[in-house]
C-alpha cells in the first residue's frame, strides 16, 4: 500500500543575535508553521505540523534539520501523532539532525500514540559538534486506553543515536511487540501503557544535579529512573497518566536548561496542553 512521501528540511542560522530560520522546506503532509519568539530573539520556536491528522501504513517520512554555530531552536509537533493501524504496514520516520559548536537544539515533540494493529519504525540520528547541546524527548502510549483498547498487534521501533565530534554518546534500541507477553514482561512495559525517555546530551551532568531530577518526581506514581551518560543524563518513566509523565519531563526540561544557561527562563511552548 502506498502512502505519503513526506519531507521536511530546516536549517537555522545567527544573524545579529538571533536565531532565524533560512532553510524551511516542507512536502504533505508536513507543514513548518510560522516561528516565534516568546523566550527574545536568541531562542527560536517552531512547530511542525502533519496536515493528514495521523500516520498510515506505508507513510515514509524524513527530516533534516540543522543548527549552524550559536543557534538555539525549540521544535515541537502542534498535535500528539496518531499511528494508525488499519494498515497491515509499516510507517518508517527518520531523523537526522546537525548541531554545530555552542548550538542548543530542543527536540521536544508532543507525545505518540501507537494505536493497535500498528507497525511503526522510528530513527533518530544526532550529530553533535565538540561544544554542541540537545535535549530530546519521546512520551508513547500504546493502544488508546481511554477507549479500551490495548496494544495486543503491531510493533513500535526506536533507534536513537547521538554522536559528538564522531564519539557515540547514547545509543539507545527500543522494540515493544504487541503481544500479551511484551505487554506484560518486566523488561518492557508491564502492564502500564506509557513509556517516556527524555535525555540532554553533550555536556556533564552533575550529581546534584541528576538528584535534583529524582526529586522532581517525587509523587509520582509510575517507575521512573535517572542515569547519568557520558556527557549527559537520561530520564526513563513507566506508567498510566500522561499528566504525571508530561509534568516531569516539563519539569526536568525546565531544570535542566537553566542549568546549561543560568539566565535562561524557560518558556511552556503554546501549543502544548495545560
Amino acid at each position: 500500500m502506498a502512502g505519503w512521501l513526506g519531507e521536511l528540511e530546516l536549517a537555522y542560522a545567527w544573524q545579529q543575535g538571533q536565531t532565524i530560520p533560512v532553510r524551511a522546506y516542507a512536502s504533505a503532509p508536513l507543514k513548518l508553521q510560522r516561528s516565534f519568539y516568546p523566550e527574545g530573539r536568541p531562542i527560536c520556536h517552531s512547530v511542525i505540523l502533519h496536515t493528514a491528522g495521523g500516520y498510515v501504513g506505508g507513510d515514509r517520512l524524513h527530516q533534516k534539520i540543522r543548527l549552524d554555530p550559536q543557534c538555539r531552536a525549540l521544535l515541537t509537533t502542534a498535535a500528539a501523532a496518531k499511528i494508525y493501524g488499519r494498515a497491515q504496514t509499516v510507517v518508517e520516520q527518520t531523523i537526522h539532525c546537525h548541531i554545530a559548536n555552542e548550538a542548543v537544539l530542543e527536540w521536544l515533540p508532543q507525545e505518540t500514540i501507537v494505536f493497535d494493529g500498528a507497525q511503526f519504525c522510528q530513527r533518530l540520528r544526532i550529530d553533535l559538534d565538540p561544544s554542541a547541546q540537545v535535549c530530546l524527548w519521546e512520551m508513547t502510549r500504546f493502544g488508546r486506553t481511554a477507549r479500551g483498547e490495548a496494544f495486543s498487534r503491531g510493533y513500535w521501533r526506536s533507534h536513537t543515536e547521538v554522536w559528538q565530534a564522531g564519539v557515540p554518546l547514547w545509543l539507545d534500541r527500543q522494540r515493544i511487540e504487541g503481544t500479551t507477553v511484551r505487554l506484560t514482561a518486566m523488561n518492557a512495559l508491564q502492564g502500564c501503557p506509557l513509556m517516556g525517555t527524555l535525555a540532554w546530551v553533550g555536556r556533564e551532568v552533575s550529581g546534584e544535579q541528576i538528584q535534583r531530577l529524582r526529586d522532581l518526581a517525587t509523587g509520582i506514581q509510575g517507575e521512573m529512573g535517572v542515569s547519568a551518560l557520558i556527557r549527559g543524563v537520561v530520564c526513563r518513566y513507566r506508567g498510566h497518566s500522561m499528566g504525571e509523565l508530561r509534568h516531569w519531563f516539563v519539569a526536568a526540561w525546565q531544570m535542566l536548561r537553566q542549568a546549561q544557561d543560568a539566565s535562561s527562563s524557560p518558556c511552556y511552548p503554546r501549543v502544548w496542553p495545560r
